[in-house]
């Protein structure tokens, strides 16, 4: 109250937070907030965002590629509103509750998306540069024809939509979209429902050409993400926080966040009748194994404290093999890791 009674004349105020996040960046993630096609682009650093930008304020183009997926943009608009028959995005409902994907550990994948995610916003970029009439619109309009056409849907393409087919490289746009939504279904471990979603229709807008099989994926996807978001709720209690720019947020939030729990495996819960159980010779009972132990952990484990619960000798070719389970266990989603890779435990 003491800001707007002092400076009474200026209208509303000034977004402090938001340019304090994007003081440090060339460059940061826009997309508007009412738009016929959910996109996300790279805004300079030099252009100050007006209220109908919305702002993810980082410069990592795996997250544009993330937000550019189809699991983002179902989520989207499931959960935004509309204007008229325009899609609405909003912070608090759509991006804020977004779990997005765990890539600690995972560089091939993350280098994946990265590279992913700056060839989408150049390749558009260098698209709309080249030619005046075409705009970002016309570009998206041009793929979900693309992508109608391409299930038997619709009447073939007038002059018009040919000129921007052909100026737009919209093949190649669609390649680069498919390339991205099988990156990011990977990245969450999700590639059973590759075949149902991608490279169909509706990548970006709603649509009424959707088959069966794609509305089931579509819900079992939103199932997985709200299950998923849940988990990482469970997660922040436990001081386990996925920070999406942390050399920004840490500083910044990291003193009010809930501290980590850092106990080990209790190995009482673990020793059954005063005996460890035996290291399994199967690869299969070994993943079955550690993932039984890792449930009953309090707390967070380290490989090394899950090797030394097994019986016998507690030798190199142990631990590596126990790393690489506990890997497979974060890839299937079956088992979480802390941020920094170090610790691992079984979501609640």
């Amino acid at each position: 109250m003491d800001y707007r009674r002092e400076n009474w004349w200026w209208f509303g105020r000034p977004g402090n937070q938001l340019r304090s996040a994007l003081k440090s960046l060339d460059r940061y993630i826009g997309t508007t907030e009412t738009s016929k096609h959910r996109t996300f682009s790279f805004v300079t650093g030099e252009v100050a965002p007006d209220q109908k930008i919305r702002v993810v304020a980082t410069s990592n183009p795996a997250q544009l590629a993330v937000l550019s997926s189809r699991i983002h943009i179902p989520f989207a608009l499931e959960r935004g509103g509309f204007l008229e028959d325009r899609p609405t995005y909003q912070h608090t409902d759509i991006f804020d509750p977004f779990p997005f994907p765990n890539l600690t550990s995972r560089q091939a994948l993350t280098d994946r998306l990265r590279e992913l995610g700056e060839r989408l916003d150049a390749f558009r970029k260098e698209r709309l540069a080249a030619h005046e009439f075409l705009t970002m619109t016309g570009l998206y309009n041009a793929l979900e024809r693309y992508r109608e056409l391409n299930a038997g849907i619709g009447a073939p393409l007038n002059a018009a939509e040919r000129d921007t087919h052909e100026a737009g490289l919209i093949s190649v746009l669609a390649e680069i979209h498919d390339d991205i939504d099988r990156a990011t279904l990977s990245a969450y471990g999700w590639d059973d429902l590759a075949p149902a979603l991608v490279g169909k229709v509706g990548g970006t807008v709603p649509s009424d050409h959707k088959s069966e099989s794609q509305l089931e994926a579509e819900e079992e996807l939103l199932r997985r993400l709200v299950a998923l978001n849940h988990e990482r709720a469970e997660e922040e209690k436990r001081g386990v926080i996925r920070w999406l720019r942390p050399e920004y947020q840490i500083p910044k939030l990291g003193a009010k966040a809930p501290k980590a729990k850092t106990e080990e495996l209790d190995l009482e819960i673990i020793e059954e009748a005063a005996k460890k159980p035996k290291w399994p010779s199967d690869a299969h009972d070994q993943i079955r194994r550690v993932r039984e132990l890792l449930a009953k952990s309090e707390g967070l484990a380290s490989a090394d404290t899950i090797a030394a619960a097994f019986d016998g000798r507690n030798s190199a070719a142990r631990k590596s093999r126990v790393a690489k389970v506990l890997e497979t266990l974060v890839i299937t989603g079956a088992a979480r890791a802390t941020e920094d890779g170090a610790k691992y435990f079984v979501a609640r």
